[in-house]
């Protein structure tokens, strides 16, 4: 299909989910980041005019990731009537967080806190609206190599891009005049005080990873491999010990 069929099946698809549940969403609630996948997510829900409240969560963030994420918000609202932008700091959040747990320090557990203060903060803002949370997780990073964080950005309840590579959401990003500047920023979780890439931390670019997919003689379909299977246990069910009686 081309990227125009594309959008418009994903925003028929989150209508119709929304449309078949028991008691139908008031709103869509999104947190956006700064970086593509958000965008082109929090745009489509945007296009299915029911409510969308976006959220801007930083959390010790380095100024101009912060920046694109208050960017893309402020086009959304400038393009959008259905969008309700919400920027909430979790500064302050995090500090007491790390206070009250500074004998279990850990740059890698850090950062994974950050994600589920994050989820935790979606859902309270859905819950208190009944809405439902959006997931940005795209088929290369999330389902792919399970690049994300178990329970923090991978706590959603729908993940309509969830079957569109990295390319593909590129494409769409173009397609819907997405801010140039999110376009072409190098992707990252922002969940770092570095500041790292997301392809300083895969050891491989989203191209690079697409390709190992599709073909299982590319010369990087091992890395792909061990990278994925070492994130196996996001994507699986939790394990449940049965009983026999």
């Amino acid at each position: 299909m081309n990227v125009g069929q594309r959008i418009e099946k994903i925003k028929n698809w989150i209508l119709d989910y929304c449309e078949s549940m028991p008691t139908k969403p008031n709103c869509l609630v999104i947190g956006v980041s700064g970086g593509i996948d958000s965008a082109v997510t929090s745009t489509i829900c945007a296009l299915t005019d029911m409510k969308t409240s976006v959220l801007s969560m930083p959390i010790k963030q380095i100024k101009t990731q912060d920046e694109l994420g208050k960017s893309h918000c402020d086009w959304l609202k400038e393009k959008f009537k259905n969008i309700e932008v919400k920027n909430i700091s979790l500064d302050g959040v995090f500090d007491q967080f790390q206070n009250a747990l500074a004998d279990y320090k850990g740059e890698h557990a850090y950062a994974n806190s950050r994600a589920r203060i994050r989820m935790t903060t979606l859902y309270q803002v859905a819950g208190s609206s009944n809405g439902i949370v959006v997931g940005t997780g795209n088929k290369v990073e999330d389902f792919g190599v399970g690049f994300y964080t178990k329970y923090g950005d991978g706590g959603v309840d729908i993940s309509p891009i969830a079957d569109c590579t990295k390319t593909q959401i590129w494409e769409m990003g173009k397609e819907l005049k997405i801010l140039d500047e999110i376009i072409k920023a190098e992707p990252t979780d922002g969940l770092w005080l570095d500041g790292r890439t997301d392809a300083s931390q895969l050891g491989m670019t989203y191209q690079e990873l697409e390709e190992a997919m599709k073909d299982s003689k590319n010369k990087n379909h091992k890395k792909y491999l061990e990278i994925r299977n070492k994130n196996l246990h996001k994507m699986n069910p939790i394990p449940v010990c049965k009983m026999d009686d």
